[in-house]
C-alpha cells in the first residue's frame, strides 16, 4: 500500500520513551518548502470514497448554481464506512461502484495544489470525528474564554506548559518534535506519563485545540524553524486499520486501493 512503511513508522511514536521538555515562548510569525510540507504530511493515512480508478465521488453544486465539486476527506475509516454504509441504503446503484480508499495526507495537499487556479478544480473538505470535535468544543468551553457553539474545522490537539506555555516536545531520534494530535485521548496518555516523570511541572500543563486547516495554512505561509519540529501523529485506529489490511510479507499482495485522482465520479 502506497506510503505504508511511513505510515506504520508514526505509530511507534506514542509508545516511544518520554524524554520532554517545553519550548520557551511560542511560535513565531515568520513557509516551508513544498517537499517539508510533503513529508509532514505524509505519514497521516485519510480516508475517501473512490472508484476502482481512484476518481474520488464528489458532491456537485445543485443544477443551475455556481460553485466547485467537493470530495469528502475522512479523519476516521469508521466514519468513512458509515458514510458508505448510508449510501449503499440509499443510493445503491452509486454505492456499488466505490468502495473506502486509504490515502495520505500529503497527496491531497498535492492534488489541492496541482489543480489550483484551474477550471476543473476540486475541492477538497476534511471530515472530522464528531467525537473529536465535541472534544474541542468542550475544552475550549472548559478554559474559558471561549464559547463555541461548534469547532470549526478538523482539530489537532497540542500540550503546552512550563513557565512560557511553551510547546511540549519529545525526543525522537535524538531531536525535539511537537507532537499534535488528532484524538485528545491519545494525548493525555501521553501527558500522563510525562506527568509521572516530571511532576513538577505537571500543573502547569494544558491542552490547545488547533485545527488542521489553520496548520497547512501556516506551514505554507510562514517559516520558522519550531514549524519543522512539527509531527502529526495519526489517530491509532487508523494505523491499526492499515496494518490489518497489508499483506504479509511473502504473501500475495491484493491491488493495492488507488490515490484519488482529479477526475471525479459524480
Amino acid at each position: 500500500m502506497k506510503s505504508l512503511v511511513r505510515w506504520s513508522a508514526a505509530a511507534g511514536l506514542v509508545g516511544s520513551a518520554l524524554v520532554g521538555s517545553f519550548l520557551a515562548g511560542t511560535m513565531q510569525v515568520l513557509a516551508l518548502p513544498q517537499e517539508q510540507i510533503i513529508q509532514k504530511l505524509r505519514p497521516v493515512p485519510v480516508f475517501t470514497i473512490a472508484d476502482s480508478q481512484g476518481a474520488p465521488l464528489v458532491a456537485s453544486p445543485p443544477s443551475g448554481q455556481k460553485g466547485r465539486a467537493v470530495a469528502g476527506v475522512f479523519i476516521s475509516q469508521k466514519d468513512a464506512q458509515d458514510f458508505l454504509n448510508n449510501l449503499k441504503s440509499k443510493k445503491p446503484d452509486l454505492a456499488k461502484n466505490v468502495q473506502v480508499v486509504p490515502i495520505s495526507l500529503a497527496e491531497v495537499y498535492q492534488l489541492n495544489q496541482t489543480n489550483k487556479g484551474k477550471p476543473e478544480q476540486l475541492d477538497f473538505a476534511y471530515v472530522p470525528s464528531k467525537q473529536q470535535v465535541d472534544t474541542a468544543v468542550s475544552l475550549l468551553k472548559q478554559q474559558g474564554g471561549q464559547t463555541p457553539q461548534q469547532f470549526n474545522g478538523t482539530p489537532l490537539f497540542v500540550a503546552r506548559g512550563g513557565k512560557d506555555k511553551g510547546y511540549l516536545t519529545i525526543q525522537q531520534n535524538g531531536k525535539p518534535i511537537i507532537p499534535m494530535f488528532f484524538n485528545k485521548e491519545e494525548l493525555q496518555g501521553l501527558l500522563d506519563r510525562f506527568k509521572q516523570q516530571q511532576p513538577t511541572l505537571a500543573s502547569t500543563i494544558d491542552i490547545q485545540v488547533l485545527n488542521l486547516e489553520g496548520l497547512m495554512e501556516v506551514l505554507q505561509t510562514k517559516n520558522d524553524p519550531q514549524l519543522d519540529q512539527i509531527v502529526l501523529v495519526p489517530p491509532q485506529q487508523s494505523i491499526d486499520f492499515l496494518k490489518s489490511i497489508t499483506p504479509q510479507r511473502g504473501a500475495p499482495a491484493n491491488k493495492p486501493a488507488a490515490a484519488p485522482a482529479p477526475a471525479p465520479k459524480k
